[in-house]
């Protein structure tokens, strides 16, 4: 059986390192936070990542079946259309997921 003051050490070794593991990304963050290069990613990924979404979406549908291209196609329009309305990423990519996986449930079952 390990002494308690081992057992003491390696738990306040165990909480130091917990504590610096979490505390280093706000360390590294805060001088980040000033970047211009930050502030554009900041405007520009939710476009990009929508981008990426849409792509691999279609990347993987079949022209030749119909019901599963016209579900995709009619979603990424609302989901377009969603986006260019609200400017919501998180409302156009969640309103465009449901269609999607109604009309594909509807169309294909």
């Amino acid at each position: 059986m390990p002494s308690p003051l081992y057992l003491a050490a390696a738990v306040v070794i165990s909480a130091a390192i917990t504590w610096g593991l979490r505390a280093l990304p706000f360390a590294v963050l805060a001088p980040l936070r000033r970047s211009a290069v930050l502030g554009r990613l900041a405007v520009q990924m939710p476009v990009g990542i929508m981008l990426i979404l849409a792509l691999y979406t279609l990347h993987q549908n079949r022209p030749a079946d119909w019901p599963a291209a016209a579900a995709t196609a009619l979603s990424l329009a609302v989901a377009v259309g969603l986006h260019l309305k609200t400017r919501n990423a998180v409302f156009s990519i969640l309103g465009g997921t449901v269609l999607h996986v109604v009309l594909a449930t509807c169309l294909t079952a």
